[in-house]
């Protein structure tokens, strides 16, 4: 699935594009705050390729069948971790909402996959303003914190896509 703004200039590059502020700037906001909301809801699929599932493998110093074992399981879409019914939703099995408290951290920050490393500059997020604040009515860090430039945003979708192809 390609974007949208492929040969256009998209939304998110012109000044101020959600209305949040009257500033000028271009590109879009978002800080995590570890609400652990992109973690959790209605069950889904948290996607990795091979070399993610190695990664995270070693990270938590076991082979890959065991990991794919312990950890996984085969969709339709392909390979997914699995998830934990909460009383939050359907956790990835890697949110720890112990850790620390009045947070959810994830287990293997430094070793996810691309899916949840890009959150939130997925394609389905961007296509427009109403699709990004439907998406912020659940991630309090979109629309604050750090300015992502156009750029980045783009190279963060093309890293998405490419990891969901892989």
């Amino acid at each position: 699935m390609s974007p949208g703004w492929i040969g256009s200039s998209p939304w998110w590059d012109k000044p101020d594009p959600t209305g949040e502020t009257s500033t000028g700037e271009r590109g879009l906001r978002f800080t995590c705050t570890m609400c652990g909301h992109c973690c959790t809801g209605p069950t889904g699929y948290v996607l990795f390729n091979d070399e993610e599932g190695d990664a995270m493998a070693r990270a938590l110093g076991i082979l890959r069948p065991e990991f794919d074992e312990r950890f996984t399981h085969d969709t339709p879409a392909g390979r997914s971790l699995i998830e934990r019914r909460t009383g939050f939703g359907y956790d990835c099995v890697f949110l720890d909402r112990e850790k620390v408290p009045g947070k959810a951290v994830c287990g293997l920050y430094e070793h996810r996959p691309a899916q949840c490393r890009t959150w939130p500059f997925w394609t389905e997020n961007l296509r427009s303003p109403r699709h990004w604040k439907a998406a912020a009515r659940t991630c309090p860090g979109m629309d604050t914190g750090t300015l992502h430039s156009p750029e980045t945003i783009r190279l963060t979708v093309e890293r998405d896509t490419g990891a969901r192809r892989a």
